[in-house]
C-alpha cells in the first residue's frame, strides 16, 4: 500500500485536514477549535502519515471543498476515495450518500430504502457516524425521521451539521432566486 500523506487547508469554517494515498482520498477532517487540534486529530487518525504539500489532484479536491464551504455549488462525487479500509456496508451507504446534492437531504430511513435495506436505518446512522470522508461523503445531508437533525460526530456536533446545511441552503436559495424557482 502506498504511503499515506496529509495536509491541512483553510476553509470558510476553519482549517480542515485531508489524507490521501495511491488509491485516492483516505480521510477528510472537519476543523477542530484550533489548527493544532486538527493536526493532532489527523496524526491520531493516520499515525504513519507524513504531512506534505498537496499534489495537483488533491489540490483540486480541496479547492472544491473550499468552494462548497463558501456556499458555491460544487459536486464532490467525482473525488476518488480509497475505501479499502472501509467495511462493505459502509461503502454502500457512502456511495448512496454521495448522490445527495447540495441543499437536499434524506432521512436515515430513506437512505436505507435506497440501499434496498428498509430496516437498516440505525445501521445507516452508525455507518455515517464513522464516515472518514466528511463533506465528500455528505453525511450532514442525512437527517433523522420527522425532519429532526439527528446526530453528527464531527467537532461541533449538531451545531456544525446545521452550519453546513445552512451554507448549502444559502446557495440553493440564491440559485432559486437567480433562476426564478420561487414561482415566477
Amino acid at each position: 500500500m502506498a504511503e499515506t500523506k496529509y495536509s491541512l487547508f483553510e476553509t470558510a469554517i476553519g482549517r480542515c485536514g485531508i489524507a490521501w494515498g495511491g488509491g485516492g482520498i483516505v480521510g477528510v477532517q472537519l476543523p477542530e477549535a484550533r489548527a493544532a487540534d486538527t493536526r493532532a486529530t489527523m496524526t491520531k487518525r493516520f499515525p504513519d502519515a507524513v504531512e506534505c504539500a498537496l499534489p495537483a489532484d488533491v489540490q483540486r479536491a480541496t479547492d472544491a471543498i473550499v468552494a462548497l464551504l463558501r456556499g458555491q455549488a460544487r459536486d464532490l462525487s467525482d473525488i476518488p476515495l480509497d475505501m479499502r479500509r472501509v467495511p462493505r456496508f459502509h461503502q454502500r451507504v457512502y456511495e448512496v450518500a454521495r448522490t445527495i446534492p447540495p441543499g437536499a437531504t434524506l432521512t436515515y430511513g430513506e437512505l436505507a430504502r435506497r440501499l434496498g435495506e428498509p430496516g437498516a436505518a440505525r445501521a445507516v446512522g452508525q455507518a455515517l457516524g464513522r464516515n472518514p470522508f466528511a463533506l465528500v461523503v455528505p453525511c450532514h445531508r442525512v437527517l433523522a425521521a420527522g425532519g429532526k437533525v439527528g446526530g453528527f460526530s464531527a467537532g461541533g456536533g449538531i451545531t456544525t451539521k446545521l452550519r453546513l446545511l445552512a451554507i448549502e441552503a444559502a446557495h440553493t436559495a440564491r440559485e432559486r432566486d437567480l433562476f426564478g424557482g420561487d414561482g415566477e
